[in-house]
């Protein structure tokens, strides 16, 4: 049945080719790079596009009577703007971000903002704020969804599916296509990642007025809500998203796009790892010459030559120039400053050992020691000679200098191909290493998982360990400590039966047998509750997600699953399924 499912759902990708010229491949998408007034310089992606533009998030609905603020003991009512704002502090109670002075200041400042005179006046102190009614109300209103009887849950799927085929897909070219993300993010607070300094500032409510319609000129506008009206409406053809806006946080753009199991988004997919795979033809040439650069005498040239070799070896992005002051001190490689690096003497037999301490993408801390080249390190202590901690490491080096020179390298070739190339191809080792065919099915999927994770770490896709990590860990160990004593017990009636059937001198009776079959099938049980402890252990800061969806060409793990009979399914869910669509359409044609 699921070999039939891909068979059809592959029958929209047939159209792929099996190799593309270079010049066709693309270089990512300007879509998410550029702002909505500019124009992307490739060539034209559609003729048609229709849609019925993004869904809002619906109204502020006022709290229950029953259900209060308290300042300074005191019950206050608050206006509707304020009482929203405190509503989205209240929700969050329970979360360890409510305790940190960054996530708490930002939010009572922004949360002033939205009181009355008045209001501002008399609420002057968090700490004096009690939002616990608040908090109350909204976990009981969570638990309610959560048991609602079957038939109301039905109804409720029913309205999202009315939802989602009105406004989760669109008209290109004559195709249906389903649209990723077609709800407005609901207002709140920010989050981030890692120690954001801009955590708990609030995220406006997005309005029509804000958001900009891109569609073709002779389809049907969208109808923005009534009494709103559209920010713009465009069209552009060189750019694959449905509607913009700016977010008022980091002031970044937002998009709505393509779902990624839609058949344009399959194409970028497979032309991204096309672009991983023409560099490995070329990745020994380019080390080579990287390595020689290590002892040229001009400085940028040996900077370069060190940059790439990070890029290369730790799969560390470019970093791209900001406004300062704009967001969280994070950088790259570009950027990393003297403060970032520390070089280590000789010790327990190792020599040239650099450490490297910042906050990378999304304020997320790379902290990594690491042994690199001689020359590496001797160039790193000659960088680093003369300058104060806040110094640039490459001083000699920028983001687009960087970034041009990989365009000469070979076309198409970014620090993220680099990334892209080096994942895969340390999947590919570490399945290689950790699977053996003897292997029981549980233990070739935590094969796969450690490999994934060898990525996911490469790559510092970390996450915070999840809140409910010890309960559910102790539940699987009461679990294990069950399943261990069940399996004691059937040990022991089956050695009963043994020496039964001794003393009787009879052969295997069905019952003995029957006993047999239980003891090994508890076994197996037991086995596979151990397996997914270690493998949620092991796996409990790191994020294996995004390695995969992202950074792992799925062709090989494909190829994996049928080469030691792991059903798909056990590596991609169903929606991961349908955004690989070609790489299965590939393998069945290849069969």
């Amino acid at each position: 049945m699921l070999l039939l499912w891909l068979r059809a759902l592959c029958r929209r990708f047939q159209h792929v080719p099996r190799r593309v010229p270079s010049r066709q491949v693309s270089r990512g998408s300007k879509a998410s790079r550029a702002g909505w007034g500019e124009t992307s310089k490739s060539s034209v992606k559609w003729k048609q596009l229709e849609h019925k533009g993004p869904c809002f998030a619906p109204a502020y609905e006022p709290l229950p009577d029953g259900v209060r603020f308290f300042y300074d003991g005191k019950p206050v009512r608050l206006s509707l703007a304020a009482e929203e704002v405190a509503t989205f502090y209240g929700k969050m109670l329970h979360l360890e971000c409510t305790t940190k002075e960054v996530f708490r200041r930002n939010f009572f400042s922004d949360w002033q903002k939205e009181m009355t005179a008045e209001e501002r006046k008399l609420i002057t102190h968090l700490d004096k704020c009690d939002f616990s009614e608040i908090h109350r109300h909204f976990m009981e209103r969570a638990e309610a969804r959560r048991t609602l009887p079957r038939e109301q849950k039905q109804k409720l799927k029913e309205e999202a599916e009315k939802l989602q085929q009105e406004f989760g897909y669109c008209i290109l070219d004559g195709h249906r296509e389903k649209i990723g993300n077609f709800k407005t993010e609901p207002p709140g607070l920010f989050r981030g990642r890692g120690d954001h300094p801009k955590m708990g500032m609030l995220k406006r409510r997005v309005m029509p007025e804000d958001v900009v319609i891109n569609c073709s000129r002779d389809s049907k506008i969208p109808e923005p809500p009534a009494g709103h009206q559209w920010k713009e409406v465009r069209s552009d053809n060189t750019v694959m998203w449905l509607a913009a806006w700016v977010e008022n946080i980091q002031n970044s753009f937002k998009y709505i796009i393509l779902n990624p199991s839609s058949k344009p988004k399959g194409e970028m997919d497979w032309q991204k790892y096309e672009v991983a795979r023409r560099l490995k033809g070329v990745v020994d040439k380019i080390r080579a010459q990287y390595q020689a650069d290590w002892k040229s005498p001009e400085m940028k040239k040996r900077q370069l030559a060190v940059a790439l070799y990070f890029i290369d070896k730790l799969a560390l992005r470019t970093g791209n120039e900001k406004e300062e002051g704009e967001t969280a001190d994070t950088v790259g490689c570009c950027s990393l400053r003297v403060e970032h690096v520390r070089l280590h003497t000789p010790a327990d037999g190792q020599e040239h050992v650099v450490e490297l301490d910042f906050l990378g993408k999304d304020s997320i801390r790379y902290k990594n020691h690491v042994t690199v080249e001689k020359l590496v390190f001797q160039n790193l202590q000659h960088f680093m000679e003369d300058k104060d901690p806040r110094d640039d490491l490459f001083d000699a080096l920028t983001t687009s200098s960087l970034n041009k020179h990989l365009q000469d390298l070979m076309e198409g070739l970014t620090a993220k191909v680099f990334r892209t190339y080096n994942a895969s191809i340390t999947l590919q080792e570490q399945l290689r290493v950790l699977t053996r065919a003897e292997d029981s099915l549980t233990c070739k999927v935590l094969a796969y998982n450690r490999a994934n994770r060898a990525v996911a770490v490469l790559c510092n896709h970390q996450r915070a360990i999840p809140k409910t990590f010890e309960e559910s860990m102790q539940t699987l160990q009461k679990k294990i400590e069950t399943k261990k004593a069940q399996v004691a017990e059937a040990q022991v009636e089956l050695q009963k039966a043994e020496t039964d059937l001794r003393m009787r001198g009879d052969s295997k009776s069905k019952s003995f047998l029957q006993k047999q079959q239980r003891l090994l099938k508890l076994e197996e049980q037991l086995a596979r509750l151990c397996t997914k402890a270690t493998d949620k252990e092991e796996n409990k800061q790191v994020a294996l997600g995004t390695a995969k969806l992202n950074y792992l060409d799925p062709r090989i793990s494909i190829a994996w699953c049928k080469r030691f009979g792991v059903p798909v399914e056990k590596i991609y869910n169903k929606t991961q399924r349908e955004r690989f669509a070609w790489a299965f359409n590939q393998t069945l044609l290849t069969d």
